[in-house]
């Protein structure tokens, strides 16, 4: 339970929050628990992470701002650990560094500066740019659906129940207006929500494999491949066309006999 100190201090700096989000942040606390909030990050320009929606949660002690929050990023981006407690000088693994000045957009600012730079910690993974990009891309779709595990969940979002397999349960219980337009976003982009993928319309254009060529086949399936398909347009040829270079040298040759004999003929 939060003291009167907290409760007081994290109410004045949702309104604060609230009405002066820094750039690229969202966040607000539970409605249950004023201890327990909830941000979203988007990845900025000119970096893997843009376009991406990056959830985590703050989790503060009783005593703060004398002390910090636990940090945790939940949505997959390939920086963070999903859902693993956070190891920076803002966080509760460096309680004596803190500083009771700092406020939640202050920690949430460090955590995203943090996110776009290179350096490791535990917590951090280390990724490169075209897996960052991957996640970024899938981050709405998996904030939304807890990693496609929405069609098995049978139970509602429980305390801690933040991650994968709770079916975007918590997400939606914390973002509901944004869980929507995630979901919008899925149904006019075609998106899987199984799997995370674009789906591929029936008839539709496809760089797929052709001739029955497998991917990653080698190059021994491909030449059996071609050779059938020469084999079946012989099959549909005569023997005249096939053969036709032997014919024509076959006409030759007698044109040029003829042609000596009637000459010794005539002589």
């Amino acid at each position: 339970m939060a003291s009167r100190a907290a409760q007081k201090r994290l109410t004045r700096e949702y309104k604060s929050i609230s009405e002066n989000p820094p750039p690229y942040i969202t966040a607000h606390p539970s409605e249950s628990n004023i201890l327990e909030w909830h941000y979203i990050i988007t990845g900025p320009e000119n970096t893997p992470y843009h376009g991406g929606q990056y959830w985590g949660t703050l989790m503060f002690p009783p005593n703060y701002p004398f002390a910090p929050p636990a940090i945790r990023m939940h949505t997959p981006s390939g920086r963070f650990q999903p859902s693993s407690r956070l190891c920076l000088s803002i966080s509760d693994f460096h309680p004596r560094s803190f500083n009771p000045a700092w406020e939640v957009s202050t920690i949430l600012i460090g955590l995203l500066s943090f996110m776009t730079s290179e350096e490791m910690t535990t917590g951090s993974v280390s990724a490169s740019e075209a897996e960052r990009k991957y996640h970024a891309a899938r981050s709405r779709w998996w904030n939304s659906t807890g990693g496609g595990s929405h069609l098995k969940a049978e139970n509602g979002a429980g305390k801690g129940n933040i991650k994968a397999g709770d079916g975007g349960a918590k997400f939606r219980s914390e973002w509901p207006e944004v869980d929507a337009e995630n979901w919008k976003w899925m149904r006019e982009n075609k998106i899987d929500t199984a799997t995370g993928n674009r789906i591929v319309e029936p008839g539709g254009p496809s760089c797929g494999p052709q001739l029955g060529i497998a991917a990653g086949g080698s190059g021994h399936q491909a030449h059996a491949v071609v050779d059938a398909v020469i084999q079946q347009r012989d099959a549909g040829q005569g023997w005249i066309f096939r053969n036709k270079l032997v014919l024509a040298g076959a006409i030759i040759f007698v044109y040029v006999l003829i042609a000596r004999l009637l000459g010794e003929g005539s002589s």
